[in-house]
């Protein structure tokens, strides 16, 4: 019998929280200020459902703001300590976080990754923390609302569910593949559950 754990890798804007209105290109993309946090439909009830299933549940998230020069890292922090605030007052702890900061594009030269390997596509940040809490990926899966979070996790060897939040639809064009598909993360948990 395998000592490795079962885990879901989650995309956090668009599956934990809203996407907010980016100002200067007029898209939904990731909070950039803790006041702009809203948590995302069915993400406490399937955050829920998902760790009393006994899986583990690990953000791995693109977070290219800072490499933008649209907010600065402390604006990020405070935009992620929001998210497990609200988190918690539904009763959900995530185990783990990874973000990548860097960007292909940035202004910000130490934050310039072409590639970095964490980026996704790439699974840096899932393998990571599959290494970090002895995961078996084959068992695991990665929830996200993006080709790059679908992509990252077939990369790693995870099953796939796409969250089609309509916030994130520019991110989509459904390849790759997902190996399910559901509006929000509460369906995502039931179809992974089952």
């Amino acid at each position: 019998m395998s000592d490795r754990r079962r885990a879901v890798f989650l995309d956090r804007d668009g599956v934990l929280n809203d996407p907010a209105l980016d100002p200067v290109d007029g898209r939904f993309e990731s909070p950039l200020r803790a006041d702009d946090v809203v948590l995302a439909e069915g993400a406490i009830e399937g955050c829920r459902m998902l760790h009393e299933a006994g899986f583990l549940l690990l953000v791995a998230s693109n977070q290219p703001a800072a490499a933008k020069a649209k907010a600065t890292r402390e604006q990020l922090r405070d935009v992620h300590d929001r998210v497990v605030s609200l988190l918690a007052a539904g009763g959900v702890t995530i185990d783990d976080w990874r973000y990548c900061l860097h960007h292909p594009q940035a202004t910000v030269p130490e934050l310039r990754g072409d590639p970095c390997g964490c980026r996704k596509p790439a699974p840096g940040m899932l393998l990571e923390l599959a290494q970090a809490h002895a995961v078996d990926l084959k068992a695991s899966w990665m929830v996200g609302d993006s080709d790059a979070d679908i992509g990252a996790g077939i990369a790693a060897g995870c099953r796939t569910a796409l969250v089609a939040h309509p916030g994130s639809a520019h991110r989509r064009t459904g390849h790759p593949a997902p190996a399910a598909l559901a509006p929000n993360l509460s369906p995502a948990a039931v179809l992974i559950c089952s």
